[in-house]
């Protein structure tokens, strides 16, 4: 998804536990670092999880880690610079197990939670619109 603000911007968004707030979970335990071990809230969900942050290159990618004890996935964040005004946010998200029998179901849930996310980024990030989050119904 293109995000019309710098990377640092863009990456401020995610590490930055006053940030992430306003477009994706409710709340963050603490700055995102490598090595860190970080809270993520849903309060409107009643849900709550761990991350384990792999690895940061500042304003370029984040990869963590997250999911239930042998069923972890790891997500990588990249940041493309296309100009000094727009970068680029990709999201892949691996280590799916193939022999899941429900692996489908879960990679398309998966990927409409990364277009929600990435839907919501954008309209905070450049329409400073914080009201988008956690707005889906089951």
């Amino acid at each position: 998804m293109k995000i019309n603000k710098p990377a640092n911007e863009v990456f401020e968004a995610f590490v930055d536990p006053a940030k992430i707030g306003n477009y994706w979970f409710s709340s963050s335990s603490e700055r995102w670092e490598k090595g860190k071990k970080i809270l993520l809230r849903y309060d409107e969900y009643g849900a709550e999880g761990f991350i384990n942050i792999i690895e940061l290159q500042e304003n370029k990618q984040i990869n963590f880690s997250w999911g239930e004890q042998n069923d972890e996935t790891v997500v990588t964040i990249t940041l493309d610079v296309l100009d000094e005004n727009s970068t680029i946010v990709k999201v892949s998200e691996s280590g799916f197990k193939a022999e899941d029998p429900d692996i489908v179901t879960k990679m398309l849930g998966q990927k409409e939670g990364w277009i929600y996310m990435l839907s919501c980024l954008k309209s905070y990030l450049e329409h400073d619109i914080k009201d988008l989050r956690a707005s889906l119904v089951h």
